[in-house]
């Protein structure tokens, strides 16, 4: 089935929706500026004068005249963690089944982690994941075989079917999650950053304990750019209720939306240079634009880790 027949369609094979998302990627990275970006494995380097011959592979000297050596797993491959927020609030909008075209922030994120799962896979990199809550739900230590991938997107494909009312202290979560990743690792958050400023100071210094083993952390910031963002709502009367503490409002959308807006702004603009003065990378994942933020950014966090 091409990918363009299930958008609409409930998913239902996770590991099938990432491997097509990561072909169609491939294909339009191909034509964009990232093309110099490899997507396979590469288990060769040129041979450089002074090295020892015993490694050359004289087969692909045959066909390409060039000395290139083969390098080992532990030279090529890279440690990757993926750590996801479960709460109450990445489960919207409220959907009745993630589909491609319709998923909410917690079934972007669990589509998101299989299609960079799917490139870890081809370039033989071993993977982890973290998932949280109000408790830490799941954790599985970085491993490249078939079977832990296999384990691992089970445990996604629940979290497309899951629902949840919980709140959390995502910094009291990532601090244990530092204290289980040992060996250097290129680290993926997916949270919607939704904490009060005091919390925000508490998570930034456990995304500083997060590098302290000179880790690399990418935090992708997911939210719903249409109604987060914009809150491009109709205007007419809205009840709006916070999914974590039941709070209630009633509001016409209107009214307030410039004053929303500029308030969500000056955040976004606050985390930003908050990530850029501890050196993490900060990317914006708006749900409604696809994945290909998210994938570029694993290549380019791929190339610097090297």
């Amino acid at each position: 089935m091409h990918l363009s027949e299930i958008q609409y369609t409930e998913i239902k094979n996770l590991d099938l929706l990432a491997k097509q998302v990561v072909e169609g990627f491939i294909t339009g990275m191909h034509k964009s500026p990232f093309h110099g970006f490899s997507v396979e494995f590469s288990e060769h380097k040129l041979y450089n004068k002074g090295e020892s011959t015993r490694h050359i592979d004289w087969k692909l000297f045959a066909k390409t005249e060039k000395l290139y050596t083969k390098k080992y797993e532990e030279e090529t491959n890279l440690r990757c963690h993926i750590i996801i927020d479960n709460s109450a609030s990445m489960h919207f909008p409220i959907v009745k089944t993630q589909k491609l075209d319709s998923l909410n922030k917690i079934g972007f994120s669990a589509v998101a982690a299989a299609c960079l799962m799917e490139i870890l896979k081809r370039q033989r990199d071993a993977v982890g994941l973290s998932i949280y809550s109000d408790s830490y739900e799941y954790y599985a230590p970085e491993k490249g075989s078939e079977r832990h991938r296999k384990m691992v997107l089970h445990q996604l494909e629940q979290l497309l079917e899951s629902t949840s009312k919980t709140t959390t202290d995502t910094y009291k979560y990532l601090h244990e999650i530092a204290e289980k990743i040992h060996r250097r690792s290129l680290i993926f958050l997916f949270t919607d950053m939704f904490q009060s400023k005091q919390e925000n100071e508490k998570l930034f210094e456990a995304l500083r304990h997060l590098k302290f083993n000179k880790h690399e952390v990418i935090l992708f910031h997911t939210f719903d750019g249409k109604l987060e963002l914009n809150f491009d709502f109709d205007n007419s009367p809205k009840k709006l209720i916070d999914v974590e503490t039941g709070e209630e409002i009633d509001i016409y959308a209107e009214n307030i939306q410039e004053k929303y807006k500029t308030l969500v702004d000056n955040y976004f603009k606050e985390l930003k240079n908050k990530c850029l003065q501890y050196k993490i990378d900060y990317v914006p994942v708006d749900i409604q634009k696809g994945f290909f933020s998210v994938l570029t950014s694993y290549l380019i966090s791929r190339r610097n880790f090297l």
